[in-house]
């Protein structure tokens, strides 16, 4: 397939808001997760909490999408110039001419569960103030955007549990090279609320401590947030060096509503056929961002897949130590971990894990360290077996 370029990124997270402190602080080993302190406080675990949420309510033309989702995507477009780029893209092209494509598992959840708390007690009406279209509503977040950048071309938001926003890239890809658009916003929003916290609580899927992917002792994931968006345009003659999508490779291997294939056949599928996109083979990847969230059914299936594409050399790491497991954005989120790793020349580590599983073979890095990254995977892998795979490179 024909690479596209990445003219901006932009990523805020539990690490903070912007690139750049999510860069340092997968430089300096610095996690962000903490003891679970969102609402009501009651559960055993840790999370990767945005701060500053709760204090910066949405106002103007745009006040009725008020939402933690979408205050988080707010804060998201804010930082990096990335609004600045997206209006030059749109000068261009024109504003029917760039797409938006949003990845999200939760949106505007929260507050759904905050107005069910206010329902009338004779009537069982909820309150008149939640706007099922502009909040809960899994589109909501993506119209967000779209006014928001003053975008109005193809706009979708896909939904496919934790790789939702892995498979923006593909179909942003796809639109663009049947000339339905000319450039696309493509990223993902997830927000913490109550019904994932619980959710993945009583599937006994969460950790009581930071996450540990690849560990012997592994015992679970830690749950966050964040808002991750990049800009995709066709590569130009002048484009050297510019941090590129490859391939992209997506599988359905529906083996389970919440459990992976024990072999990973749907993940071994997708990286294939990511590899194949971009046209190199196993033996060109210099590093892959694992999907890694330390579950000790999700890890063992990566690891067979990994080892059965890629061999067991290829370095590997898990960022979700640093993050928590964003869900809808983890997609996005390790995306962006990946074009650092080609851009900045340095493979992070997988913090917080101590000693191996021996019993799993890639090649887990523990501690992060310069690397020449030519080309870079990056897996994502959803229930029910939603998986993507994506390569990143440089053009050349």
């Amino acid at each position: 397939m024909d690479p596209l370029a990445i003219r901006a990124l932009t990523l805020t997270c539990a690490l903070g808001a912007g690139i750049r402190p999510a860069l340092a602080a997968l430089r300096e080993r610095r996690g962000a997760l903490r003891p679970y302190d969102f609402d009501d406080g009651t559960l055993d675990t840790w999370i990767g909490r945005v701060d500053g949420l709760e204090e910066s309510a949405l106002n103007g033309a745009l006040a009725k999408y008020d939402c933690r989702n979408n205050r988080l995507a707010e804060q998201g477009l804010a930082q990096d110039g990335f609004a600045r780029a997206v209006a030059q893209a749109r000068k261009r092209h024109g504003p029917d001419r760039v797409g938006v494509f949003i990845g999200t598992s939760t949106a505007g959840v929260l507050q759904a569960e905050l107005a069910y708390r206010s329902m009338d007690a004779q009537t069982n009406e909820l309150p008149s103030s939640f706007l099922y279209p502009y909040t809960l509503n899994a589109m909501s977040v993506t119209r967000y955007v779209c006014g928001r950048l003053d975008l109005h071309g193809p706009a979708m938001s896909i939904s496919t549990a934790c790789s939702s926003s892995a498979k923006v890239f593909a179909s942003a890809y796809r639109h663009i090279r049947l000339g339905i658009c000319d450039a696309a916003v493509v990223g993902g929003v997830d927000s913490l609320c109550l019904s994932t916290l619980y959710g993945f609580t009583s599937l006994g899927l969460v950790s009581a401590a930071p996450c540990r992917p690849w560990d012997a002792a592994r015992d679970g994931m830690n749950i966050g947030e964040s808002a991750g968006f990049a800009l995709l345009e066709r590569c130009g003659t002048g484009d050297r060096g510019t941090p590129v999508l490859l391939g992209y490779g997506e599988s359905s291997d529906a083996f389970h509503m919440s459990s992976p294939h024990p072999d990973g056949a749907g993940a071994a599928m997708a990286m294939r056929r990511a590899l194949g996109n971009a046209g190199i083979t196993a033996a060109d990847v210099d590093y892959v961002n694992l999907h890694g969230t330390a579950t000790s059914a999700n890890d063992e299936s990566e690891d067979r897949a990994v080892v059965a594409v890629l061999g067991d050399s290829t370095p590997c790491s898990s960022t979700k130590g640093w993050t928590g497991h964003t869900l809808g954005a983890a997609g996005i989120t390790e995306a962006l971990f990946t074009v650092l790793a080609v851009t900045e020349g340095f493979i992070p580590g997988t913090l917080n894990t101590r000693d191996k599983d021996e019993n799993l073979a890639a090649r887990i890095e523990l501690e992060g360290h310069p690397a020449s990254v030519s080309h870079a995977l990056t897996n994502s892998f959803g229930f029910g077996g939603s998986n993507c795979s994506l390569v990143f490179g440089t053009a050349p």
